[in-house]
């Protein structure tokens, strides 16, 4: 049985390559990680072939990245001096066609720095966190943005509106209130709608997107048309809007997406603020996909006859061990551990292992 699961298929060898490249995709990589990925490389020839393959694609993912940046911003470059055109008095115009080759060439800066740029009050950002970490940033308007584990967003702010594109991931924002500059956020094909309020937000895909309110309220819209339409004007192309007020759950996947759930079961959705992850019966299998967001460490269950065990406690995020812990002391679980940090989870072969 131990030679099945040391035997690797190339899905599996490819994942570690993957692991490996966004490790050691840092200047200030430590000592111990390179001679950890060292002993990687040499413990099977195909895992140099499989790293050095898909760096090349990462590469070109960070190229393919850097473009659509480049395009986005001169997108919102184009559309903020139409609209300050349109709105400033004659002698003004004159100055913004000076001005705006130097918002072009300041446009180049942030697809090189990833950094913001201001031009007129505009502002346009990309923020991000890796696996396993949280992070909240105060935007330009006052707001203030927390981002769950492995996730990707882009803001982009002007005199007359509010955008941010979740790209992936997970963000609680907190919303300063300007009634003048309303405030949206899209994921996928939905659109929140807000002024002044606190809303969470995440994104499994493009139609699978999870809204919780937990102060004043907002405007939830299925947006039939792209990321694009939203930063000319979001709502272009959308339908069937709906109001949420604190308390209340949007599922863009469900039936009836619309529900009002407990203040403790909103409070244990949003744990992971304070680090910390909560299972309220959740399926293993669920639960196990839910831990896997926060650690590098990969968690299957290989046996069928326990994915459906319910799971229930509070964890810390990215905790593997407590978790392997309380849940081998629950149920007639085994654990198997590989070199590679992958952890396989079965039923235990004797049947009197009970509960303890």
């Amino acid at each position: 049985m131990s030679d099945v699961l040391k035997f690797r298929s190339l899905a599996e060898l490819e994942e570690e390559a993957a692991a490996w490249v966004w490790r050691l995709d840092d200047e200030d990589v430590a000592p111990e990680v390179r001679v950890e990925f060292e002993q990687w490389l040499r413990r099977d020839p195909r895992h140099r072939r499989a790293f050095e393959e898909l760096g090349g694609v990462w590469q070109s993912l960070d190229e393919l990245a850097e473009a659509k940046r480049e395009e986005k911003v001169a997108t919102f470059v184009a559309e903020e001096r139409r609209l300050y055109a349109r709105a400033a008095p004659k002698p003004m115009r004159s100055r913004l066609r000076k001005l705006v080759p130097w918002a072009m060439a300041a446009s180049v800066a942030v697809v090189a720095g990833s950094l913001s740029w201001y031009q007129h009050g505009s502002e346009s950002q990309t923020l991000a966190t890796a696996v396993g970490q949280q992070r909240s940033v105060a935007l330009a308007d006052g707001s203030v943005v927390q981002l769950n584990t492995n996730t990707i967003l882009e803001t982009h702010f002007s005199r007359g509106r509010r955008v941010i594109q979740l790209e992936k991931g997970e963000a609680l924002f907190k919303v300063a209130h300007d009634g003048e500059r309303p405030f949206f956020v899209q994921a996928g094909d939905t659109v929140v709608r807000a002024v002044g309020t606190e809303f969470n937000v995440r994104l499994r895909d493009s139609r699978d997107v999870e809204v919780i309110v937990t102060e004043g309220r907002v405007e939830v819209t299925s947006q039939a048309g792209s990321p694009a339409k939203t930063a000319a004007g979001p709502g272009s192309g959308a339908v069937a809007p709906s109001e949420l007020g604190a308390g209340q759950r949007f599922e863009a996947a469900a039936a009836s997406p619309v529900a009002t759930i407990a203040p403790a079961s909103v409070s244990n959705a949003l744990a992971w603020r304070e680090g910390a992850i909560v299972f309220e019966g959740e399926p293993l299998v669920r639960a196990i996909a839910e831990l896997n967001r926060y650690t590098d460490t990969r968690l299957v269950v290989a046996d069928a006859s326990i994915q459906d065990l319910r799971v229930g406690g509070r964890f810390r995020t990215g905790d593997v061990d407590g978790f392997l812990e309380a849940l081998t002391n629950a149920f007639p679980i085994t654990v198997h551990r590989t070199s590679d940090h992958l952890v396989y989870l079965q039923a235990r072969a004797s049947t009197s292992s009970t509960r303890q």
